[in-house]
């Protein structure tokens, strides 16, 4: 391969198809491709079995590939997404809000990317969500308080990075004040520039000066800054990351595959419209890479050729790679049991409102919304953690458009409703006030960002996250029984 060509490969992250990888990713790794991202598509299959499958097999065919994926914790879990995380989320270490207790957790992520072989950890996002009706990001914000946010960000990327596990700062210039979902649509944050500079900027300028070896751009407008998406905005990314906030480590786009990506110029057109803006590594998608990688070379070659792509420009975000890929070429997995620090956490971080009644086992009816893209199909609930803790008298899983006239429920078993919100959900809010009319004595379960209304009196326990850990937690007050450890030792 030519060298335009390796340039272009050291500077793309894509994915692969199935478990295992492909013939076709060997080959573009020994032509200088950075590295890959793993998502949901390839860990369903997996079952746990990362390093195994994976990475060892990777690292022996070449040690200092990048190995990336999503490992927020709570509701974004990539190693656990066969049986959910054992770690809060960010929404419920901002409600405990102890930043020493956030960088013992990111400890532990990182421990646990170690042990997969993962050395770069697309986390944390650091969106400053305020309010309610901006419900995109919910429980992965650790806060509607930008200070609050900053100082979670900060302990978190040290708490991971002093591992030797890259963090990434996502999403830039920042999400948490949008509507809609950049997966599908490119959403605008409609705020004055002094605003968005205390509010969005601020745990970002925390991240750079705490040594975050990688931020990712996020596909959105704010308008008050310039009226191009960040992600292909030189103002955001070169002027405004590298410039005033004096950023020099890697740049990451967000995922080319969005349609707030591609503006109708495909991959490659998208690619090449990043570097120009200063982006260095390009997120593909989770679709099959091999062809993809290959529209994007291509794309490259015009753009070069044709004098629209400086040569130096992909020099430039080719030695940065570089540096990455040194950077986390020799972890140092923490000492010392962190197996226990994700359920201390989120036992911190419920709410109970009300007076709870008596420990007992008990009914379990869960309410669950069609799952949000970016969590994916991990599992979350309340049925299972009150299973192993010998608490289970039952269990009723409900789906999307169930009427609650047609629940089976039993009579004279205490209850507990399960239900997980972002945005205001007309069927789950529905059957969950007609089932609570009928049966006032039920414990509500509430595991997402937005407090589905509920009768005056119901108690509730409300977990700021769907991770295994939170909903262990619940499981543990409404049992009145301890988990022996860590849930992943138990199941």
């Amino acid at each position: 391969m030519d060298r335009l060509s390796t340039l272009v490969n050291s500077c793309l992250l894509p994915a692969y198809g199935g478990a295992a990888p492909t013939d076709w990713l060997r080959r573009e790794l020994d032509d200088g491709l950075a590295g890959i991202v793993l998502f949901g598509a390839n860990l369903g299959l997996l079952d746990g079995r990362v390093r195994e499958v994976v990475t060892e097999p990777l690292r022996a065919h070449r040690p200092d590939l990048i190995v990336a994926l999503d490992e927020e914790g709570g509701d974004i879990t990539r190693v656990e997404y066969h049986r959910g995380s054992n770690y809060p989320g960010n929404l419920a270490l901002g409600v405990v809000d102890d930043p020493a207790l956030t960088s013992q957790v990111a400890g532990a992520i990182a421990a646990d990317l170690i042990d997969a072989g993962v050395s770069l950890n697309l986390a944390p996002s650091v969106e400053v969500c305020p309010g309610y009706d901006m419900p995109v990001f919910g429980a992965r914000s650790f806060s509607s308080d930008p200070a609050r946010v900053a100082a979670h960000t900060r302990a978190f990327v040290e708490g991971l990075q002093r591992h030797g596990v890259a963090a990434t700062a996502k999403h830039f210039p920042g999400l948490g004040a949008t509507r809609v979902d950049s997966h599908f649509e490119l959403p605008v944050v409609d705020t004055p520039a002094s605003e968005f500079r205390s509010r969005d900027l601020y745990p970002f300028t925390a991240a750079v000066e705490a040594g975050v070896q990688a931020v990712m751009t996020g596909h959105v407008v704010v308008g008050a800054i310039d009226d191009t998406p960040a992600t292909f905005s030189p103002r955001f990314v070169t002027d405004l990351l590298r410039g005033e906030l004096g950023f020099d480590g890697v740049v990451i786009s967000d995922s080319l595959d969005m349609r707030s990506a591609q503006a109708g110029l495909g991959f490659g057109g998208a690619a090449v419209r990043a570097w120009l803006a200063g982006v260095d590594l390009m997120i593909i998608g989770p679709q099959d890479g091999e062809g993809i990688c290959a529209e994007i070379r291509d794309s490259a070659r015009r753009a070069v050729a044709e004098g629209v792509l400086p040569l130096s420009r992909l020099e430039e975000a080719a030695e940065r790679v570089a540096r990455l890929r040194k950077w986390t070429s020799s972890p140092a997995r923490p000492t010392g049991d962190l197996g226990g620090i994700g359920l201390a956490a989120a036992r911190r971080a419920v709410e109970v409102r009300g007076t709870l009644p008596a420990p007992s086992a008990r009914f379990v009816v869960e309410l669950r919304p069609e799952p949000n893209i970016s969590c994916g199909t991990v599992p979350w609930g309340l049925a299972e953690p009150m299973a192993r803790l010998g608490a289970l008298a039952g269990a009723l899983t409900v789906a999307p458009g169930t009427a609650a006239a047609d629940l089976d429920l039993p009579a004279g078993v205490p209850l507990a409703v399960v239900v997980r919100a972002e945005t205001a959900d007309a069927w789950q809010t529905g059957v969950l006030t007609a089932l609570l009319a009928g049966r006032p004595d039920a414990v509500l379960v509430d595991m997402g960002f937005r407090d589905l209304p509920a009768p005056a009196g119901t108690v509730v326990l409300k977990t700021f996250g769907a991770g295994l850990v939170n909903a262990m937690a619940a499981a543990e007050l409404l049992s009145g029984r301890r988990a022996a450890g860590a849930p992943r030792d138990r199941w």
